[in-house]
């Protein structure tokens, strides 16, 4: 059982069963009850001081097709006090399926809603039935994305890749100044093969433009980013969103916990689950204002919403929680 309990991700744990034979406890984020003894841990968006919750929800799996169940996982969201929500114009029907909850339930001045676009990808082009390339990241992209969000203003508008910065910024920072954007932000995308190529360039854009937030990845099996992109962002005063927290293109954390039990001084930052135990790892980190896991699931969510509340590690905890990741083949 232990072998298969290492291969499995965290959907196949969470919807089989299994974790409770590794003795990991299902989290009761579910029952309202339970959720409310925990106070919500929001930061500050350094340029304004505006606070945020911690976990916001990545939505790049998010399709029409599945609008029902979705539109179930954004207003579970909102119950539990969750705020920032994570998309772009390339997200196939992701701009369109959260419209069209938030305005079915009426929520939509209470969330953070982040999109992005670009030039390469961000929409298909002519010979897909798309619109001219040339129009991807200017004012008309905008328009369909407040079209499809169902809003008249994004929070946060981001420039989905670091080749699209040249000609979208002065797009962007018109629409700031016109009330459309209320943040600027700038993401960067990490393969197998390159995982770090683009934060070189990252740095120089973060000193050249004023910029509100970057998109990073960021997680226990990921932190590159804390000691060559994070110390910036301290001095300019730049948010920190963490893209995949349970792990990126080195496969997903979950998958590598073998039968490995959480540790019972887990317990003591609130942690019930191994998701909300890498999640508190990356929101803790002084300089991450919030981390934006992915859920289609409300199972998913409400574990990723838990992680989001209660006590956080301090540094002296980080680093036993980094010695345990760093030594769990060995152990």
């Amino acid at each position: 059982m232990s072998k298969l309990i290492g291969t499995l991700s965290r959907r196949t744990m969470l919807e089989t069963g299994l974790a409770a034979a590794a003795a990991v406890a299902l989290p009761t984020w579910g029952r309202e009850a339970d959720a409310s003894k925990l106070q919500i841990i929001k930061k500050k968006i350094p340029s304004t001081g505006e606070k945020v919750p911690v976990i916001g929800i990545g939505t790049n799996a998010f399709h029409m097709t599945d609008y029902d169940l979705l539109h179930e996982v954004l207003k579970r969201m909102h119950e539990l006090g969750g705020r920032v929500i994570e998309t772009a114009s390339g997200y196939r029907d992701s701009e369109t399926v959260i419209g069209k909850a938030l305005e079915q339930d009426n929520f939509r001045k209470q969330m953070f809603i982040a999109t992005k676009c670009d030039v390469a990808g961000a929409m298909p082009g002519p010979q897909n039935g798309g619109p001219p390339l040339e129009s991807v990241y200017g004012l008309e992209a905008f328009e369909r994305s407040l079209t499809r969000l169902q809003t008249d203003y994004v929070d946060l508008m981001q420039v989905h890749h670091l080749a699209s910065l040249e000609a979208f910024m002065p797009v962007i920072q018109k629409l700031k100044k016109d009330g459309k954007v209320r943040y600027i932000g700038v993401t960067t995308v990490s393969t197998q093969e390159h995982p770090l190529q683009e934060h070189p360039q990252l740095i120089e854009c973060m000193r050249k433009y004023p910029i509100d937030f970057i998109q990073v990845d960021y997680s226990l099996g990921n932190r590159e980013v804390a000691q060559t992109v994070f110390p910036l962002a301290r001095e300019r005063k730049i948010a920190v969103m963490a893209a995949v927290p349970l792990g990126g293109h080195a496969g997903s954390l979950m998958n590598q916990i073998s039968n490995r039990q959480l540790p019972s001084w887990a317990a003591d930052i609130d942690v019930a689950s191994w998701s909300q135990f890498f999640l508190k790892y990356v929101i803790s980190h002084p300089d991450v204002t919030c981390a934006i896991p992915g859920s289609t699931k409300l199972e998913h969510l409400e574990d990723d919403q838990g992680a989001g509340r209660g006590r956080m590690p301090n540094a002296a905890l980080r680093k036993r929680m980094e010695e345990f990741w760093d030594n769990k083949d060995s152990a």
